[in-house]
């Protein structure tokens, strides 16, 4: 057995709510001891003096899109899993619409073996709800569930059938398995590009009304009533729709809900010119529905940050608005952008850290996104005031459709440990 101390770090555990200089002992790629204040003299193979940086669980994203398999130049999961390295993210779920999507629990057992076999993060993923996304015929929910797909989604594609949704949550629910939707309805946004309002008008733009969101979230929620199923609502981005969710909790539903960093820190009017990396899906709102997500966020409202990593190659990005890709990388960046609602907004650093670690694993039942005895080594250190300029080229991912690029944000990943290893 190896063992490694880390010490005269500033721990940041929003499970204990801990916030302050602690010192943390791995043994064999689990933390066996957790010390708050001063460390006493460890003995360790190795020991790593922190100097005072941030070290907290490594970040978990439940939303990451992928290449591989049947569109490798777009994305690997190599290539993914270096920038997720890269960026604090000790964990991804890798989203089932590949090529062949991930229907059946060979494609779920296939994902996990080359994620095993690159040896950098933890790759898991989740399964379809509806056979080929095709919203029409249920996915073998109960297999992949058996072979490890950790939550069942049709990602961007709305169930249209009310019937099939209704299948799919009751037979999900038999097993507690957990369901994710986009909310929208899908004829009020056909063939839009942005959020409806005075700038999508003034552009020549195909508007989605917010209030898509909210009727889509209200049949969904309706059903989720009827099932009894576990539900997340998949990248909110409205404040109507934040309505919506509290009046559903407090009815007493088990509904979690993801907003993705993209919504946090951009607004309609980044777009300006038509800039195609802002072209993004749910399109990004009015500055009044991104705060109010970042209040939701302050509130603990929000379960779950992601990066909604979404790769597209130069091609499909430069194109007319309205013909571009829709969709973002954000894996290295997620942590530097999520900082942004400490340094810009005031919220506390475990408030921000919360979604990240300790809300994704509890709402998909892992063992990680915690500081305490037991827990697999997952952990970063970071610097979250060192000055960052983001290149877009320099990242990892192989497509580098970045709406940071050449954004000055603060926060640096010093190193990132899975299982006590160092991958960066």
């Amino acid at each position: 057995m190896t063992t490694l101390a880390i010490v005269n770090a500033r721990l940041l555990d929003p499970a204990s709510d801990y916030d302050g200089l602690g010192s943390v002992l791995i043994e064999d790629g689990r933390i066996v001891r957790v010390i708050h204040g001063a460390a006493p003299d460890l003995a360790a193979d190795q020991i790593i003096d922190a100097d005072g940086l941030c070290l907290s669980p490594g970040l978990i994203d439940i939303r990451v899109k992928t290449g591989e398999p049947g569109a490798e130049p777009r994305e690997t999961l190599k290539s993914a899993s270096l920038a997720a390295a890269a960026g604090g993210v000790t964990t991804i779920v890798v989203q089932p619409d590949t090529d062949p999507a991930i229907d059946d629990p060979a494609v779920i057992e296939f994902i996990q073996r080359r994620g095993a076999a690159l040896n950098l993060v933890n790759v898991r993923a989740a399964g379809a709800a509806t056979k080929a996304l095709d919203g029409q015929r249920m996915a073998e929910i109960g297999l992949m569930d058996e072979a490890g797909a950790l939550y069942f989604t049709d990602v961007d594609k709305v169930i249209v059938n009310s019937r099939t949704l209704q299948r799919v949550m009751s037979y999900a629910a038999a097993f507690n398995a957990l369901i994710a939707c986009r909310p929208s309805d899908p004829w009020l946004t056909e063939g839009a590009v942005a959020a409806s309002g005075e700038l999508a008008t003034r552009l020549g733009l195909s508007g989605s009304p917010a209030i898509a969101e909210r009727i889509g979230l209200e049949r969904d929620l309706a059903l989720v009533e009827q099932t009894g199923a576990r539900f997340l609502v998949d990248q909110i981005s409205t404040e109507g729709a934040l309505e919506t969710l509290a009046r559903a909790r407090a009815k007493g539903l088990e509904v979690a809900v993801s907003v993705s960093i993209n919504h946090l820190c951009f607004n309609e009017v980044d777009i300006g010119d038509y800039r195609t990396f802002y072209r993004i899906d749910p399109p990004l709102r009015s500055e009044a529905d991104r705060q109010a997500l970042i209040e939701a966020v302050r509130e603990g409202l929000i379960d779950v940050i992601t990066s909604a990593h979404t790769p597209a190659p130069a091609e499909d990005k430069r194109r007319p608005f309205a013909e571009a890709a829709p969709g973002a990388i954000g894996l290295e960046t997620l942590l530097p952008a999520a900082l942004t609602l400490h340094h810009e907004d005031g919220l506390d650093l475990l408030d921000v850290l919360r979604p990240l670690t300790q809300g994704p694993a509890a709402l998909l039942g892992l063992d990680a996104g915690v500081l305490a005895e037991g827990a697999p080594a997952d952990l970063i250190l970071f610097d979250p005031g060192a000055p960052i300029i983001v290149d877009a080229d320099a990242l990892h991912s192989k497509s580098k459709n970045s709406p940071f690029d050449g954004r000055r944000l603060q926060g640096k990943v010093v190193s990132t440990w899975v299982a006590g290893r160092k991958v960066h």
